[in-house]
């Protein structure tokens, strides 16, 4: 087992991530921004390291700036949380170069589930269902027009290397297709270097169930079930909770997802903690979209039903360490909600409001969990993500995680700063979302 781990992160994640190093007796570096010389994530590490400026690319993206912390600390890993660097290959391997383990699944599977076309073919091959779409990238215009004409409109234009809903743009016919192909590849091109992308057919108001998966460098792979994440705003999650009130309406889907999910992990030959990602129609039918070779902003509700602590579960296999635990020995205790609260105006196109957080007194009751990267007088600046924190239910099933998560919203003062807190009240109190009956377009229409 590792002594030492640096955290190359900030915020809540980089809280959390602590939070099991503690548990497990190891020894933590915190890297930090001159925005976050004071952040809650900084306090709690034994050893932080100022990297650079306040520009995440002149900070949390500078490998240089982290392989040198890593270094001059003694330590002997990388956790990479989410987002940033989480997902860089190239990173991985300088990490890797230095002699330090990097707690994630090896470069090339990262590459390949990173490039969202290769992924598409490689899970076609694997004899998991994808979208129908182009085989692989699109040569230009021309080609998409052609490829769009014979799917059918509406299509979905995808960067090859997008995500977080970055370069996917919707075209319900010729004109706005040239519209959003144009759109793809400009924001491609800005966000990942790569304007590259394809098609895929539009799925009409889709349910988006991911399946969490473990996998050791032993040969074991398994799935620890489903996190239904279909209430969105711009194709990024607002709502995650697991079970999946899907399931009850399918016959046999959590079976057939979670075979699909597991025989992508042993077919591609990965390991640690990831997610299969897909989309579900009002039939039942199931595609694959994509694999988050990563931990998830949402794992805390699979935690919660499970008991399992995902981040322990990654250092341990990093290490080296046999997954302890079979198929068997899992199972789902109750339902978890999960609510993003971020500082943002739902009523403005859910822009960010950032500010300073002049009175926090987040809520404390029986299955309640807070997950979170600030606390009062903290400014949340324009330079990162939003989020400022999660805030996760637990109860014996699906009404009582909602009345808890309700409670626990009512109760929970953040002073000083706009945010989604009185959306989510809104959401939850919602007849539709009661029922268990959304899907990814079903939230953004009601705050136009």
């Amino acid at each position: 087992m590792f002594d030492t781990i640096l955290i190359a992160n900030r915020g809540e994640i980089a809280a959390r991530v602590i939070r099991t190093c503690k548990h497990l007796g190891i020894r933590t570096v915190a890297v930090y921004s001159d925005a976050d010389a004071e952040a809650p994530h900084v306090q709690a590490a034994d050893v932080a390291v100022h990297i650079g400026e306040s520009h995440v690319t002149k900070s949390y993206l500078d490998q240089d700036a982290i392989l040198q912390a890593a270094a001059a600390e003694g330590a002997q890993a990388i956790h990479p949380g989410y987002g940033l660097l989480s997902e860089n290959a190239a990173f991985v391997r300088r990490v890797q170069e230095a002699g330090l383990t990097f707690i994630g699944p090896r470069p090339e599977v990262i590459e390949l589930m990173g490039d969202k076309a290769r992924a598409r073919e490689f899970a076609a091959s694997a004899g998991v269902p994808v979208v129908p779409g182009s085989d692989g990238p699109v040569d230009g215009e021309e080609e998409a027009l052609t490829i769009a004409e014979e799917l059918g409109y509406p299509v979905l234009v995808k960067a090859s290397a997008g995500g977080g809903g970055i370069g996917m743009n919707l075209a319900k016919n010729e004109k706005k297709l040239q519209k959003a192909i144009k759109t793809s590849v400009r924001r491609a091109e800005s966000a990942f270097g790569d304007p590259t992308f394809y098609l895929e057919k539009f799925i009409i108001d889709p349910r988006h169930i991911e399946i969490q998966v473990l996998a050791d460098s032993h040969g074991n792979a398994l799935h620890v079930f489903e996190r239904e994440c279909s209430v969105q705003r711009r194709h990024q999650k607002v709502i995650e909770e697991a079970p999946s009130p899907a399931m009850d309406l399918h016959d046999g889907l959590r079976a057939a997802m979670t075979k699909a999910a597991v025989d992508l992990v042993v077919a591609s030959e990965y390991t640690n903690a990831g997610t299969v990602e897909f989309i579900v129609d009002a039939d039942g039918n199931f595609y694959f979209i994509e694999m988050n070779t990563r931990l998830q902003v949402e794992h805390p509700v699979t935690e919660m039903i499970t008991g399992l602590d995902l981040v322990e579960w990654q250092i341990r296999i990093a290490a080296g360490e046999e997954l302890t635990i079979t198929q068997d020995d899992l199972s789902i205790d109750g339902h978890s909600i999960q609510c993003r609260i971020y500082a943002e105006n739902p009523e403005k196109r859910f822009m960010p409001a950032p500010g300073t957080i002049t009175e926090w007194d987040s809520p404390q009751a029986e299955g309640i969990r807070l997950d979170s990267g600030v606390r009062a007088n903290f400014d949340v600046t324009p330079f990162y993500d939003p989020l400022i924190a999660k805030l996760i239910s637990h109860g014996p099933d699906r009404t009582t995680a909602i009345e808890r998560m309700t409670g626990a919203l009512e109760r929970f003062v953040i002073g000083g700063l706009t945010t989604n807190r009185q959306m989510h009240l809104q959401v939850l109190a919602d007849p539709e979302f009661l029922s268990g009956h959304v899907h990814t377009g079903w939230l953004e229409p009601k705050f136009k």
